[in-house]
């Protein structure tokens, strides 16, 4: 049997943020993982604007993907930017890391709580959570007021900043389960988790990518993708300005 390739699209300009060592280093006997970023776009994504400009570059990387034989797609940002699209021009497995990290965070414990990087997406989660029917199941959507692209520059402050909104989260919200609200925070699960251990806190960490790699590779192996009744492809029509992506989304035959 052969290996199932998931790729990590990353909807965003920034080079090197995303390292394929890292992504690798998540493979595992029967799963590949490749990377691709997107051309034009944000250079992070901290708004709904920044979402909204990522989503052409997005679309055209997993029609792209689709093309090249990839088995199942990640759309590496907490936005989930593009997803619903992404699905109706697919028909391979789309998982967007918020939507896949929330239902599981829901099933780990009775009430989960989301640690982000700025204040001003809080809103976009509660929606998000509202969208997945699990607005009940949401203790709270905290912030380390940390911007994206800075949450290397001092790591240890990083994770002081991420177990005190942890410990927070469960002491006062109630959370029971905690998932990181930045694919930017890969890696830092462990961490955290222990940092909460030495406290006394014992919950899980979801990490949402690692976490949505191993559900798109299950999903794969057991012959499931999104309902087409659901996400129905879109209708053939004039797509001005759009040249790339419309190619992109033609059989090879018709090229």
């Amino acid at each position: 049997m052969r290996d199932v390739h998931v790729r990590v699209v990353s909807p965003i300009v920034t080079r090197g943020f995303r390292k394929l060592a890292d992504l690798k280093a998540l493979e595992y006997p029967g799963i590949s993982l490749s990377h691709a970023e997107i051309a034009t776009g944000p250079g992070s994504i901290e708004s709904e604007f920044e979402a909204a400009m990522s989503v052409p570059g997005t679309l055209l990387e997993i029609a792209r993907a689709e093309r090249e034989g990839v088995d199942a797609v990640i759309i590496d940002c907490m936005g989930d930017p593009g997803l619903r699209p992404a699905r109706e021009i697919s028909g391979m497995v789309v998982l967007g890391p918020c939507q896949t990290g929330m239902h599981v965070a829901s099933m780990l414990g009775h009430k989960f709580s989301v640690i982000t990087v700025m204040r001003r997406l809080i809103p976009s989660f509660e929606n998000t959570a509202a969208l997945c029917g699990l607005s009940s199941k949401l203790a709270s959507v905290r912030s380390v007021d940390i911007p994206v692209l800075d949450l290397e520059a001092d790591l240890a402050a990083t994770a002081r900043r991420l177990v005190e909104e942890g410990r927070k989260a469960v002491e006062e919200n109630g959370a029971e389960a905690l998932i990181f609200g930045c694919t930017g925070l890969m890696g830092c699960a462990a961490g955290l988790r222990e940092g909460l251990l030495a406290e006394g806190i014992d919950v899980p960490v979801v990490d949402p990518i690692p976490t949505a790699v191993s559900i798109a590779a299950g999903l794969v192996r057991a012959g499931l993708s999104q309902s087409k009744m659901t996400y129905p492809a879109p209708p053939e029509k004039e797509l001005i300005g759009y040249d790339a992506l419309h190619r992109a989304m033609l059989p090879q035959a018709a090229e």
